[in-house]
């Protein structure tokens, strides 16, 4: 009898969790589809502000720059940060490593609102004028502390004899890599991937203090929106974004657990 009150508790308490998390998501969605332009009132089906969506010059601009500041900023923040993930891992004093870690952790635990002053601040005494390049450099500089700490796990889990024997029995070291390390630690890039490529997404801060005019990601204009009020039109591009991150969750998932069960297969 406990089991079962412990066993209704616990999923009463996800179904909680995930209510909580997901249902403004499926109000914005829903009123995607209305036709008025009151939040508070419904108008009928309608496909109108998905229609007009793609008319808004100003909103398709917020839209590319997003797009491409958080593609860039994740691709080149995961190429450096798996290079510093190795690096950090090839230390032999556990000292060392663990005083760069926590070095790297810093932007992660710390305010954005203090790493956004700080590169202003920074751009500003190099004389960077702010534009793309500043807010492309400020997204892969809070990015790749994320790509460390998620290809780190998969690093030390990592068997160093295999790599060494690669080594032994004639690969060159960069083919070891590939062959060796590269498909053990790939779960982690993905992660590191799509992880810096979400908090780009959605960063604000950062990018307030870091991009300069005629330069503006979604959450910028989103913010600056919100002073005269919301378009539906948000509703809309966001309800787009959320299904094709998860039709990208989905197919990553899937390819996962084809590669799990080949691996399985191939272990048998």
């Amino acid at each position: 009898m406990r089991e079962k009150l412990k066993h209704g508790a616990e999923s009463a308490y996800l179904f909680l969790l995930v209510l909580f998390l997901y249902a403004p998501v499926v109000v914005l969605m829903v009123y995607s589809f209305n036709a008025s332009k009151s939040r508070g009132r419904w108008g009928g089906f309608s496909l109108k502000w998905y229609a007009e969506l793609f008319s808004d010059s100003a909103l398709m601009s917020a839209l590319y720059y997003t797009l491409a500041v958080a593609v860039l900023s994740a691709v080149i923040a995961c190429v450096i940060g798996t290079a510093a993930a190795i690096g950090i891992q090839a230390f032999k004093s556990k000292g060392v490593k663990g005083a760069i870690m926590a070095v790297t952790n810093i932007p992660v635990v710390s305010s954005e609102l203090v790493t956004g002053v700080s590169l202003m601040i920074l751009f500003a005494a190099v004389n960077i004028p702010l534009g793309f390049p500043t807010l492309l450099l400020a997204h892969i500089t809070f990015n790749i502390p994320y790509v460390v700490l998620s290809v780190q796990p998969k690093l030390t889990q990592l068997n160093r004899d295999l790599y060494e024997a690669a080594l032994d029995l004639g690969a060159h070291p960069f083919l070891a890599f590939r062959k060796v390390v590269f498909p053990e630690i790939m779960p982690g890039i993905i992660n590191g991937l799509l992880l810096s490529f979400t908090l780009s997404l959605d960063d604000f801060i950062i990018s307030f203090f870091t991009t300069g005019n005629g330069v503006s990601n979604l959450s910028i204009y989103v913010y600056s929106m919100a002073r005269r009020g919301i378009n539906p039109k948000i509703n809309a591009l966001s309800t787009i974004m959320f299904g094709a991150v998860m039709l990208l969750l989905i197919l990553i998932n899937r390819r996962s657990g084809k590669d799990k069960d080949k691996n399985i297969l191939m272990q048998g």
